[in-house]
Protein backbone atom coordinates (compact mmCIF):
# COMPACT_ATOMS: atom_id res chain seq x y z
CA UNK A 1 0.00 0.00 0.00
CA UNK A 2 2.27 2.06 1.05
CA UNK A 3 4.09 1.56 -2.61
CA UNK A 4 0.95 2.94 -4.33
CA UNK A 5 0.74 6.04 -2.26
CA UNK A 6 4.79 6.46 -2.89
CA UNK A 7 3.97 6.07 -6.68
CA UNK A 8 1.07 8.37 -6.78
CA UNK A 9 2.46 11.06 -4.25
CA UNK A 10 5.40 10.66 -7.30
CA UNK A 11 2.94 11.12 -10.03
CA UNK A 12 0.73 14.11 -8.51
CA UNK A 13 4.35 16.18 -7.58
CA UNK A 14 5.69 15.58 -10.96
CA UNK A 15 2.54 16.66 -12.29
CA UNK A 16 2.37 19.77 -10.43
CA UNK A 17 5.82 20.45 -11.33
CA UNK A 18 5.04 20.44 -15.02
CA UNK A 19 1.79 22.35 -14.34
CA UNK A 20 4.00 25.25 -13.11
CA UNK A 21 6.48 25.15 -15.74
CA UNK A 22 3.19 25.56 -17.85
CA UNK A 23 1.69 28.48 -15.93
CA UNK A 24 5.04 30.12 -14.40
CA UNK A 25 4.69 34.43 -14.80
CA UNK A 26 4.83 35.27 -18.55
CA UNK A 27 7.46 37.69 -17.89
CA UNK A 28 9.67 34.97 -16.43
CA UNK A 29 9.32 33.47 -19.82
CA UNK A 30 9.90 36.00 -22.20
CA UNK A 31 12.26 37.44 -24.04
CA UNK A 32 12.38 40.90 -22.80
CA UNK A 33 14.97 43.93 -24.45
CA UNK A 34 15.96 46.34 -21.63
CA UNK A 35 15.06 50.04 -22.10
CA UNK A 36 14.65 53.17 -19.50
CA UNK A 37 15.91 50.72 -17.24
CA UNK A 38 13.09 48.63 -17.41
CA UNK A 39 12.43 44.99 -19.13
CA UNK A 40 9.97 45.31 -21.98
CA UNK A 41 7.70 42.65 -22.84
CA UNK A 42 6.47 41.24 -25.78
CA UNK A 43 3.04 40.23 -24.31
CA UNK A 44 2.40 44.15 -23.43
CA UNK A 45 1.09 46.39 -25.68
CA UNK A 46 3.55 49.78 -26.62
CA UNK A 47 1.86 52.08 -24.08
CA UNK A 48 2.43 49.04 -21.40
CA UNK A 49 5.98 48.90 -21.81
CA UNK A 50 7.03 52.67 -22.54
CA UNK A 51 5.70 53.84 -19.45
CA UNK A 52 7.70 51.93 -17.21
CA UNK A 53 10.60 52.98 -19.76
CA UNK A 54 12.72 56.48 -17.55
CA UNK A 55 14.21 57.27 -20.95
CA UNK A 56 10.77 57.86 -22.38
CA UNK A 57 8.91 60.08 -20.13
CA UNK A 58 8.74 63.17 -22.06
CA UNK A 59 7.19 60.81 -25.24
CA UNK A 60 4.87 59.11 -22.74
CA UNK A 61 3.50 62.71 -21.70
CA UNK A 62 3.31 63.94 -25.30
CA UNK A 63 1.11 60.73 -25.98
CA UNK A 64 -0.75 61.51 -23.99
CA UNK A 65 -1.25 65.31 -24.23
CA UNK A 66 -2.37 64.41 -28.02
CA UNK A 67 -4.97 61.80 -27.16
CA UNK A 68 -3.07 58.68 -29.02
CA UNK A 69 -2.98 56.57 -25.80
CA UNK A 70 -6.01 54.12 -26.88
CA UNK A 71 -4.49 54.24 -30.30
CA UNK A 72 -1.12 52.96 -28.96
CA UNK A 73 -2.99 50.13 -26.76
CA UNK A 74 -4.86 49.08 -30.08
CA UNK A 75 -4.73 46.08 -32.10
CA UNK A 76 -2.02 47.52 -34.42
CA UNK A 77 0.42 46.21 -35.61
CA UNK A 78 2.34 49.44 -34.82
CA UNK A 79 5.72 49.98 -35.83
CA UNK A 80 6.86 53.01 -33.91
CA UNK A 81 10.29 54.80 -33.54
CA UNK A 82 10.31 56.29 -30.48
CA UNK A 83 12.45 59.15 -29.10
CA UNK A 84 14.09 59.44 -26.14
CA UNK A 85 13.95 62.31 -23.46
CA UNK A 86 17.55 62.98 -24.50
CA UNK A 87 16.22 63.48 -28.37
CA UNK A 88 13.14 66.11 -26.97
CA UNK A 89 15.89 67.96 -25.47
CA UNK A 90 17.80 68.82 -28.55
CA UNK A 91 14.85 70.38 -29.99
CA UNK A 92 15.01 74.25 -28.97
CA UNK A 93 14.28 75.51 -25.53
CA UNK A 94 10.35 75.60 -24.96
CA UNK A 95 9.69 73.80 -27.48
CA UNK A 96 8.12 70.60 -25.33
CA UNK A 97 6.17 72.39 -22.86
CA UNK A 98 4.64 74.72 -25.77
CA UNK A 99 3.57 71.46 -27.67
CA UNK A 100 1.83 69.54 -25.23
CA UNK A 101 -0.31 72.35 -24.88
CA UNK A 102 -4.25 71.86 -25.74
CA UNK A 103 -3.85 74.84 -27.47
CA UNK A 104 -1.24 72.73 -30.04
CA UNK A 105 -2.99 69.27 -29.93
CA UNK A 106 -2.89 69.26 -33.42
CA UNK A 107 0.59 69.82 -33.95
CA UNK A 108 1.83 67.36 -31.65
CA UNK A 109 -0.71 65.10 -32.80
CA UNK A 110 1.12 65.43 -36.44
CA UNK A 111 4.83 65.36 -34.95
CA UNK A 112 3.33 61.94 -32.75
CA UNK A 113 1.72 60.11 -35.95
CA UNK A 114 5.24 60.85 -37.85
CA UNK A 115 7.01 58.61 -35.91
CA UNK A 116 4.58 55.75 -36.03
CA UNK A 117 4.29 53.66 -39.34
CA UNK A 118 1.30 50.84 -39.96
CA UNK A 119 3.05 47.41 -39.53
CA UNK A 120 5.46 45.62 -37.84
CA UNK A 121 8.58 45.89 -39.22
CA UNK A 122 11.51 44.47 -37.35
CA UNK A 123 15.11 45.86 -38.50
CA UNK A 124 16.08 43.52 -40.90
CA UNK A 125 12.82 44.94 -42.89
CA UNK A 126 14.37 48.74 -42.92
CA UNK A 127 16.49 48.08 -45.71
CA UNK A 128 18.55 50.95 -47.13
CA UNK A 129 16.44 53.49 -49.04
CA UNK A 130 13.36 51.88 -48.16
CA UNK A 131 10.46 54.66 -48.12
CA UNK A 132 7.86 54.61 -45.17
CA UNK A 133 4.63 55.84 -44.98
CA UNK A 134 3.66 57.55 -41.25
CA UNK A 135 0.79 57.46 -39.67
CA UNK A 136 0.90 61.56 -40.23
CA UNK A 137 1.05 60.48 -44.00
CA UNK A 138 4.52 61.53 -45.24
CA UNK A 139 7.19 59.70 -45.76
CA UNK A 140 10.46 58.83 -43.53
CA UNK A 141 13.71 57.14 -45.30
CA UNK A 142 15.47 54.28 -44.12
CA UNK A 143 19.42 54.97 -44.22
CA UNK A 144 22.27 52.55 -43.42
CA UNK A 145 25.82 53.64 -43.19
CA UNK A 146 28.34 52.13 -41.30
CA UNK A 147 26.58 49.26 -39.61
CA UNK A 148 23.62 51.71 -38.47
CA UNK A 149 20.21 51.99 -39.38
CA UNK A 150 19.22 55.82 -39.68
CA UNK A 151 15.95 57.02 -39.95
CA UNK A 152 15.90 60.61 -42.26
CA UNK A 153 12.46 62.99 -42.14
CA UNK A 154 11.50 64.89 -44.81
CA UNK A 155 13.83 67.79 -44.02
CA UNK A 156 16.67 65.89 -44.07
CA UNK A 157 17.18 65.54 -40.74
CA UNK A 158 18.36 62.10 -39.39
CA UNK A 159 17.48 60.16 -36.57
CA UNK A 160 20.14 56.80 -35.29
CA UNK A 161 18.37 53.71 -34.01
CA UNK A 162 20.06 53.08 -30.57
CA UNK A 163 18.22 50.06 -29.80
CA UNK A 164 15.88 47.79 -32.39
CA UNK A 165 13.38 45.74 -32.45
CA UNK A 166 12.05 45.90 -29.01
CA UNK A 167 8.70 43.54 -29.88
CA UNK A 168 5.40 44.50 -28.31
CA UNK A 169 2.32 42.99 -28.75
CA UNK A 170 0.36 44.88 -30.61
CA UNK A 171 4.20 45.88 -33.35
CA UNK A 172 7.59 46.86 -32.41
CA UNK A 173 9.11 49.91 -30.95
CA UNK A 174 12.91 50.67 -32.32
CA UNK A 175 14.41 53.67 -29.88
CA UNK A 176 15.73 56.65 -31.78
CA UNK A 177 18.42 59.69 -30.78
CA UNK A 178 16.48 62.60 -32.41
CA UNK A 179 12.84 63.50 -32.82
CA UNK A 180 11.67 63.77 -36.75
CA UNK A 181 9.45 66.67 -37.55
CA UNK A 182 7.38 66.41 -40.96
CA UNK A 183 7.62 68.64 -43.34
CA UNK A 184 4.43 70.40 -43.29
Amino acid sequence: MSKRVDLLSAVAFGALALTASFVAPVGAQEKTVMVGGAAMYPSRNIIQNAVNSKDHTTLVAAVKAAGLVSTLEGKGPFTVFAPTNAAFGKLPPGTVDNLVKPANKAALTKILTYHVVPGKLEASDLTDGKKLKTVEGEELTVKKDGGKSWIVDAKGDTAAITIPNVNQSNGVIHVIDTVLIPAS
